[in-house]
């Protein structure tokens, strides 16, 4: 049933209210996505009460605001899976298996929980906990749990490596060049948690890389990998990670800062804060060792157990100068030719 919009404290603003006890305009987030009327050209915000919202979600309106009362309260969670199989016997592969598809851009959302609760990637797969793939889309305060491929940072790339199709929502679709902002957010995964091929600034984020070995990995033993960027090569930026905390409960020396999932990948640390358990070399090539001369992994001021220095990194991995460091700003990053500021003049 379609019940009057709300206007809460916004006077005039519309929306709605979600709440899982029935006490709001709709049940659940994705039956107030889906009522959002056709003719509505302003932002759109959706309140959602606390409450565990067992949902997978198609975002596929434009400028859609989720507000949830914290990231502890309001969770989105749903369990698929790479290795699921449809009716038809075809497996999901790792596309199909998101928690939150958006598909939109000028999207927003504060406050929420992203769960994929699937489980570890050497049972399921790869499980994403959101599939972002909308320009201009903005995160705060969020939270994005999942083990293998936590978040997808949309476009796909032009090409499958192993296969002649991705599989999912924009399998075919024209590549776009995105862009992607996460401020105060919490990312937990293990293997390339955090990967495409998108522009992504993560600021003042917690980066937790979670243990999948034993308490004391064997020599050489690789726990995971935080990033694995398909950065298109005629991209400026890739992944930025800035004043961000890199913890995780895995063994010393396991976990690298990334690998290439494309030749040009793209990823830049400052003012991070790193664990014991990030890899004294940092940067893994994926046994491309093409990519070695092509990808940009740099870092700027690391500091930490697993800072180590640029002797200790490997050799193709790049320590920023003070000048390139401020060429890696917010505004330069993301705002394009349409000015682009996450979250300006928005009061959540």
């Amino acid at each position: 049933m379609n019940k009057p919009m709300s206007q809460g404290a916004d006077v005039g603003m519309r929306g709605y209210l979600v709440a899982a006890d029935g006490s709001g305009d709709y049940s659940t987030i994705q039956a107030a996505i889906d009522a959002i009327p056709f003719n509505c050209n302003d932002k759109f915000k959706i309140r959602i009460k606390p409450g565990n919202y067992v949902e997978k979600l198609d975002i596929v309106r434009s400028k859609v605001h989720l507000i949830g009362e914290s990231a502890e309260q309001t969770i989105v969670t749903y369990g698929d899976y790479a290795l699921k199989k449809f009716p038809n016997g075809e497996l999901y592969h790792t596309f199909h298996s998101y928690t939150a598809f958006i598909g939109a851009d000028d999207f927003t959302a504060e406050g929420i929980s992203f769960v994929n609760s699937a489980g570890p990637g050497k049972d399921v797969g790869q499980a994403l906990a959101i599939y972002v793939d909308g320009d201009r889309a903005a995160f705060r305060r969020c939270r994005f749990i999942g083990h293998q491929d936590t978040i997808f940072t949309g476009p796909l790339p032009e090409q499958p490596i192993d296969r002649s199709f991705f599989g999912g929502p924009r399998d075919g679709a024209e590549r776009r060049k995105l862009r992607q902002y996460y401020e105060d957010c919490y990312i937990e995964g293990d293997v390339d948690f955090i990967f495409g091929s998108a522009t992504a600034v993560f600021q003042g984020c917690e980066i937790f890389a979670k243990n999948r070995l034993s308490d004391v990995a064997a020599e050489g033993e690789v726990n995971g990998w935080i990033t694995a960027a398909s950065t298109p090569e005629d991209a400026r930026y890739g992944y930025v990670f800035i004043n961000c905390d890199l913890t995780s409960n895995a063994p010393a020396e396991s976990v690298y800062l990334g690998r290439p999932w494309r030749n040009h990948a793209k990823v830049c640390f400052l003012n991070c804060w790193m664990g014991a358990h990030v890899k004294q070399e940092g940067w893994h090539n994926w046994n491309k060792t093409d990519a070695e001369a092509t990808v940009v992994y740099a870092e700027y001021h690391s500091a930490g157990p697993g800072a180590g220095n640029a002797m200790g990194r490997v050799p193709w991995a790049r320590t920023l100068s003070e000048q390139e460091a401020g060429e890696y700003t917010v505004p330069l990053i993301l705002s394009g030719e349409d000015g682009w500021q996450p979250f300006e003049g928005e009061a959540g």
